[in-house]
């Protein structure tokens, strides 16, 4: 992802904390918290997430913002939603094994041996992964049973590149923590580019191991290792590669067609533009919701409920708030406040045993999906130019200041 720099406006990270904390009380009320640390383990949904809450779909500033607005957002419920978000950017990812021996305490699972956790990955993506990237942040989000994902973020200042490593407790339990060092990682998002040195390959067991068996030997015996294999040129050992998922976000900071899964997007308008199904009349009803705010709930209904191969294209979830540097348009507030207005009110709801609206939502996104069978496309260019016209009416704004109507004429 392309390293950008600056900081999230005070007006977008107020509304991304609370749009994280609705999604990820609906996700959890609809799948439990495991399927939450499944989803943030997934680089694609994560980076559609950040999309969907305003931030620019393709740049590195979505890790540090997403983890910072669950941290702000989740807060004040982590004891009732069970979910706890520790560490963060700089200092503050040292201070995570402190964080999560204090939550051991107050909720009874095993604080030290998830600190240890912490530090043991930190060290993995520093020391046995050596890619060039530098880490920098390290956000430990665990659930009441120690049921954890971590996502921590390296930067190449040179290239102007970050990368994301993401990590899911599920598969590593029962291993003891030598499965920590054997191809322990849900994924890594990154350009493969340049030499990288990776000790967590099971084809590197025998590097492992001998590595143990020349520190146990002692520094004569290392020396004599060196002495050996000095100018002894050998030839690489050459790997097949394997046809895994890549979201390789480009450099270009607009969003263009190509970005964007067309007819996801058009059966996500279409879907607003019928105003929902038949009964989405509880939802329709609530003042002040209209087409443009169904719209971004159908986006947003998609983060909670889509399967994880639809998040290829991020750039899609840009469209239901925009970005903050007004890239595909600027933040629309009012549709904003109205999503979570709505989204506040149907987790409120079922939180007291009456789901009608929470499950009015999925169903909005259950036609969307439908509506894919019949469309064959939209224009990307056209909706991008019709929301830049109607900005002023939305309240949109980005970090350079609101939107104006446009010039007559123009």
């Amino acid at each position: 992802m392309p390293l950008h720099g600056g900081r999230v406006p005070s007006w977008l990270a107020v509304r991304m904390a609370s749009l994280g904390r609705v999604v990820s009380e609906a996700i959890v009320l609809h799948y439990g918290r495991k399927e939450l640390l499944r989803r943030l383990a997934h680089p694609f949904w994560f980076q559609s997430l950040g999309a969907v809450m305003g931030m620019d779909w393709h740049s590195s500033g979505i890790t540090t913002s997403v983890l910072g607005a669950l941290k702000r957002g989740l807060g004040p419920v982590e004891h009732e939603l069970g979910i706890h978000v520790c560490g963060g950017r700089g200092r503050h990812s040292r201070k995570t094994p402190d964080e999560l021996v204090a939550l051991g305490e107050k909720i009874g699972f095993d604080g030290a041996k998830l600190a240890r956790t912490s530090r043991l990955v930190a060290k993995v993506d520093s020391a046995a992964v050596q890619d060039g990237f530098d880490l920098y942040l390290h956000a430990f989000v665990v659930d009441d049973d120690g049921t954890w994902v971590v996502v921590q973020q390296g930067m190449k200042v040179d290239a102007k590149k970050a990368r994301r490593y993401h990590w899911l407790s599920e598969g590593l339990e029962g291993g003891g923590f030598g499965r920590y060092v054997d191809a322990p990682h849900a994924a890594i998002e990154g350009e493969p580019e340049g030499e990288v040195m990776n000790l967590t390959d099971k084809l590197a067991l025998a590097a492992r191991e001998a590595q143990v068996e020349l520190v146990t030997g002692g520094p004569d015996r290392i020396l004599r290792e060196l002495r050996r294999i000095e100018g002894d040129e050998r030839k690489r050992s050459q790997q097949i590669a394997l046809p895994l998922p890549h979201l390789s976000m480009p450099d270009h900071h607009d969003v263009r067609p190509g970005d964007v899964h067309e007819k996801r997007l058009g059966a996500a308008i279409l879907a607003a533009q019928a105003r929902g199904p038949v009964d989405f009349v509880d939802v329709l009803e609530t003042p002040g919701v209209g087409a443009r705010t169904i719209r971004s709930l159908a986006l947003v209904a998609e983060v909670i409920h889509g399967a994880p191969a639809r998040f290829e294209d991020p750039a899609r979830f840009s469209f239901a708030h925009g970005g903050k540097d007004g890239h595909p348009f600027p933040v629309p507030l009012k549709v904003y406040d109205e999503t979570l207005r709505v989204m506040r009110d149907a987790v409120s709801r079922a939180k007291l045993g009456q789901a009608d609206r929470l499950a009015s939502l999925k169903r909005l996104d259950d036609q969307a999906r439908a509506l894919e069978r019949v469309v064959l496309g939209v224009d990307v260019d056209g909706i991008m130019r019709a929301e830049r016209r109607a900005s002023h009416r939305y309240g949109g704004r980005t970090v350079m200041g609101y939107a104006r109507p446009p010039k007559r004429g123009a």
